[in-house]
């Protein structure tokens, strides 16, 4: 008697231990997600899926010297890759010389998540526990970003349970097809930062630009406007300036929902030599092209539906006289 009781308490306690482990919310596994990706020494290679083809990743984080320091470089193709060293990050990219912002990020939807504000992604998303499953032979919890209009990309999060790393990302859309896909293959951790990531952390860097000195807060008054956003985006940045490849005069906004940012081109050319629409499909991102009768050219670009960037190009709009001169 006195031995089935005890099996009947041991057994209690293991099943109250894992409702425990399922009570917590997805919103506290998303604060453990950012948390660990800040704190541990970690090296994670993934792959990125979109349209068929892969790429090959490598992810590096350690404290140094006191300062979170990460490396992302891209092991396919050109030689692409980027930079932290605590609020400073440095792009080393083929199209021109590196440079260093301040209070930047990776590009990427998977560096988003790593740091972007919870608040406004819980402002924009419902956060869904969906089980568990396992990735890299890991153990990890599921979690769902679900858009609250059909007008962006839905989210699936595999969190190792152990570490509370992130292992993998879905981009899906309104349908649930998958649009992109970033999967870890592989996870270290180490207690001491490699001899390279050293030397990168205390290497000369270029000197670092703060954010508003490379990209202008909105208040450089164009000649038209936006007039339709996704729920949850807000205007972040609006200037004048020379496409880097073509020197094309463009006028241009970057908006975000604190998760996904696209950016918004415009620009005069000849009606009757331009392609009217155009899209242009590279996994999740979309680039939609259109020339209305009066010879704009109104390029999205973002990861973003197809439709949705088709939307934002057609709601432009010059200002009227009164908008112009306030």
């Amino acid at each position: 008697m006195r031995q089935s009781s005890l099996v009947f308490l041991v057994s209690a306690l293991l099943i109250s231990a894992q409702a425990s482990a399922d009570d917590i919310s997805a919103e506290a596994l998303l604060q453990q997600m950012q948390s660990a990706a800040q704190t541990r020494n970690y090296e994670l290679s993934m792959v990125k899926v979109r349209q068929g083809r892969l790429e090959s990743l490598r992810y590096s984080h350690a404290q140094i010297d006191g300062q979170p320091v990460a490396h992302l470089g891209h092991l396919d193709g050109q030689n692409v890759e980027y930079l932290q060293r605590g609020d400073e990050f440095t792009f080393f990219e083929n199209s021109h010389a590196p440079y260093t912002l301040k209070g930047a990020r990776f590009p990427g939807i998977w560096n988003a998540l790593l740091s972007a504000p919870l608040n406004k992604v819980l402002a924009s998303y419902d956060v869904v526990l969906a089980g568990r499953s396992r990735v890299a032979g890991l153990v990890s919890q599921v979690v769902r970003l679900v858009p609250r209009d059909g007008d962006k990309y839905g989210f699936m999060l595999w969190l190792d349970e152990e570490s509370h790393l992130l292992l993998r990302v879905d981009m899906v859309d309104r349908e649930g097809t998958l649009v992109e896909q970033m999967l870890g293959v592989d996870l270290d951790f180490f207690t001491t930062p490699p001899e390279w990531l050293l030397k990168l952390a205390r290497g000369k860097q270029p000197k670092a630009l703060e954010l508003n000195e490379a990209y202008q807060a909105p208040q450089q008054v164009l000649g038209w406007r936006v007039t339709w956003l996704p729920e949850g985006f807000k205007l972040k940045s609006s200037d004048r300036h020379q496409l880097v490849a073509t020197n094309l005069a463009v006028d241009y906004i970057m908006a975000s929902d604190g998760l996904v940012d696209f950016s918004v081109y415009v620009t005069r050319v000849d009606p009757q030599q331009s392609v009217r629409h155009q899209l242009i499909r590279q996994g999740a991102t979309n680039l939609i092209s259109y020339v209305n009768d009066v010879g704009v050219e109104i390029t999205v670009v973002g990861e973003i539906p197809a439709e949705t960037a088709k939307k934002i190009a057609e709601s432009v709009r010059p200002l009227s006289r009164t908008e112009a001169t306030q």
